[in-house]
Order: C-alpha cells, then sequence, then structure tokens
C-alpha cells in the first residue's frame, strides 16, 4: 500500500498549498450535450463554453456550465478504446476531476508529489489570445484526480481550447451559490488512508469524525471523517462502509459505481426554501422525510428564522451546532446507477454537516435502496 510521509525538511508549520477554492468539476458523461441540458434546465446552471471538433479537439467534446461560483464541465468520448469511454462504461456518468484554484499551479505539483502523490499530470501551460492557464494534477481515490489550475493570468471565457458557448436557451438560475463540499466513498478499510493522504500529501486536518455509532440505523452502517484545507475553502468529507445487518448506502454506491469515488456534492444557497421549490418544479426529486421528525424538531434545535411549515412539505432537514444551524435536503440518485447525488444546503451559522440528521437521512436512503432490490 502506498505510504505518505512529509520530507525531513519539513521543520515549520506552513500551508505549502494555498487553495482558493473549487475551480470546477468534470464529468466523464455518455452525452455531454444532454448532461449540460439537463443541468441547464434541472438546475438552473448557464450556458458557459464548449471544446470540441470546431475547436480543434478531435476525440471528445466537454460543455462548461455556471452558477455563481459553481462551474460543472462535462466531457464525452467521440470514439470507443479510450480512457474516457472506459470510463463510462465501468461507471456511468460520473465525476473525474476536482479541480482547485491555486496561485501556483507548479508549486502544488511539486509540493504534492514529494510528499507521496501519484502524478497525473506535470505542470502544463494552455495558451491562446486571452493569456494563459497553467493545470497539474494528482491521482486520489479510485479514478479520481485532483488538478490544480491557475489562471490569474487569464482572462478568457473558460479555459484555452474553450470557446464561449451562447445558445439560444437559458434557465433561471436556481439560487445556487458555491460547492460547500464533495463526499467520497471509498472501499473496507480504505478511510484512514485517504485521510493520511489528505494530512501528510496536501496539509489537510481532520476537523470532523463520525463512527457506526453516530452514522447507523437497525439494518446499516457507515464511518466519516472530514478533511478541510488551512482557511475551510475546500471540505472533502470521506466515508467508508461499517458492519450492519444489511447492505448500507456506501457498499451499494461500490458496487454499482464500480469502485471508489465521489458520493455526492454539496451546493450552498441562502435561501433553501426558494431553491428547493424551483428544483422540485424542475424535476429534481429529493429523499422523503416522515412528518414525525418535524414534530419535535424546534425542541431538539430551538429558534429558527424559517417558518416550519415549507420545511416540512419540502422535506428540508435542521440541524445546530454551537455556532448556529444549518439547513438541509438530499436529493435522490440523478444517474440511473444509484451513484452520485447532490445535498443543497444552507448553512445559518453552523460549521458541522448535520449529525443529528444522520438517522432520519439514512432510513430515507434505506428505503429507497429497498425499493431498488438493494438493501
Amino acid at each position: 500500500m502506498q505510504t505518505f510521509a512529509i520530507p525531513a525538511q519539513e521543520k515549520t508549520m506552513r500551508d505549502f498549498l494555498p487553495l482558493e477554492g473549487t475551480d470546477y468539476i468534470e464529468f466523464y458523461v455518455g452525452n455531454a450535450k444532454q448532461s449540460a441540458h439537463y443541468y441547464q434546465s434541472a438546475f438552473g446552471f448557464q450556458p458557459l463554453a464548449y471544446s470540441g471538433p470546431e475547436t480543434g479537439v478531435k476525440d471528445k467534446v466537454s460543455y462548461a456550465v455556471r452558477q455563481n461560483k459553481i462551474i460543472l464541465v462535462f466531457t464525452t468520448a467521440l470514439r470507443t478504446g479510450n480512457l474516457i469511454a472506459d470510463h463510462v462504461y465501468l461507471h456511468g456518468d460520473g465525476v473525474k476531476m476536482l479541480s482547485l484554484r491555486v496561485q501556483d499551479s507548479a508549486s502544488a505539483w511539486k509540493e504534492t508529489t514529494e510528499r507521496g502523490a501519484k502524478s497525473f499530470l506535470e505542470p502544463f501551460t494552455l495558451q491562446d489570445e486571452h493569456g494563459k492557464l497553467v493545470m497539474s494534477g494528482i491521482h486520489l481515490y479510485g479514478e479520481t484526480i485532483h488538478l490544480f489550475i491557475e489562471r490569474k493570468d487569464y482572462h478568457g471565457t473558460f479555459m484555452p481550447g474553450y470557446r464561449p458557448w451562447k445558445p439560444a436557451y437559458n434557465s433561471e438560475p436556481a439560487g445556487l451559490l458555491h460547492v460547500d463540499h464533495c463526499v467520497a466513498n471509498v472501499d473496507w478499510n480504505q478511510m484512514e488512508r485517504w485521510v493520511a493522504f489528505y494530512e501528510k500529501v496536501m496539509g489537510f486536518r481532520n476537523i470532523l469524525s463520525f463512527d457506526d455509532k453516530d452514522i447507523s440505523t437497525e439494518y446499516s452502517a457507515l464511518m466519516s471523517k472530514v478533511m478541510s484545507n488551512g482557511n475551510g475553502y475546500v471540505k472533502f468529507p470521506i466515508n467508508e462502509p461499517a458492519e450492519g445487518k444489511k447492505k448500507s448506502q456506501v457498499e451499494e454506491y461500490l458496487e454499482f459505481y464500480h469502485g471508489e469515488g465521489v458520493q455526492h456534492i454539496a451546493l450552498a444557497t441562502h435561501d433553501i426554501v426558494k431553491t428547493v421549490s424551483f428544483l422540485k418544479n424542475r424535476g429534481i426529486e429529493f429523499l422523503k422525510i416522515p412528518s414525525s421528525y418535524y414534530d419535535d424538531l424546534l425542541d431538539r434545535v430551538g429558534h429558527i428564522d424559517e417558518d416550519l411549515g415549507p420545511l416540512k412539505d419540502l422535506g428540508i432537514l435542521v440541524d445546530r451546532d454551537d455556532e448556529g444551524y444549518l439547513l438541509q435536503i438530499f436529493s435522490k440518485p440523478v444517474e440511473d446507477r444509484p451513484t452520485l447525488f447532490y445535498e443543497i444546503i444552507q448553512r445559518k451559522g453552523a460549521k458541522s454537516f448535520g449529525k443529528g440528521n444522520f438517522k432520519a437521512l439514512f432510513e430515507a436512503i434505506e428505503r429507497e435502496q429497498e425499493e431498488r432490490g438493494n438493501l
């Protein structure tokens, strides 16, 4: 097993990998055009940029969409027998690239690979009439990649190799603001390995831990640790299965995704009732929460600014920590395989991840698993 060690000369604490946040998330999909349209019409993303044969790229097409600080890219291979086509065949549509914004891509690559990361892409400069963009990358769990994107000297629409994409259709935005966190599902007994990777290779720290007593129901359980970079702009919870009477959601994911990968993406909003109402009206399906969850909600979490009625109607969960409270809701899988789903989250001071909602959430997921015959 690969191990990760800090070089002996690293004597003083410093942020050797300063991150400015998520740059973009790239999906490998079976049909990029249709995926981009789905995220426009259902999630309210706006068309941003296109890359393909018309821009000189002969083997793939990519569509980039944006909503506030969130950029998603959907990429499809134009032929079989290549890494993109093979990825989709094995995993279905899924997240391939978690791209992080940095000031110095070469430094990010050097610092992480010297600490044990496996290189995916050595620092590489893309250039066009709008300037230059430097990117590099390292391997993660499964077939997932972290790209380090340096765009301080680039002033184009998205990046070299893309042109502005301006179709006639533009959806109304849903009020999604930025990526709050991305959650990984890893295999049995692999969580500590990837916790060590983020600590030693990327300088993250473990800010929260949940064991199988925190995240369990009568039938299934999992364990999770939340990794955060120094400024808190980037957070990656890591899940692994735990022993239970029946198959957990992580086991179901690993079986259908055929390996480790990104389980869900949490997107932030300032008005969760408005955002979720928009998404439901556009066809996004969310997990159903029993009405009994709301009977003693205010006794559990105390005063909240929102009216309880709309939260109950929409199935929005609430939890409180020492710094405030949060509101959250989880979609059903957005693929035919029970793999990737989305969380919509509104933070009212809370820095946590909804521990008080785990039981209700996981019971709701188990009901969906049972309907699929996978529990």
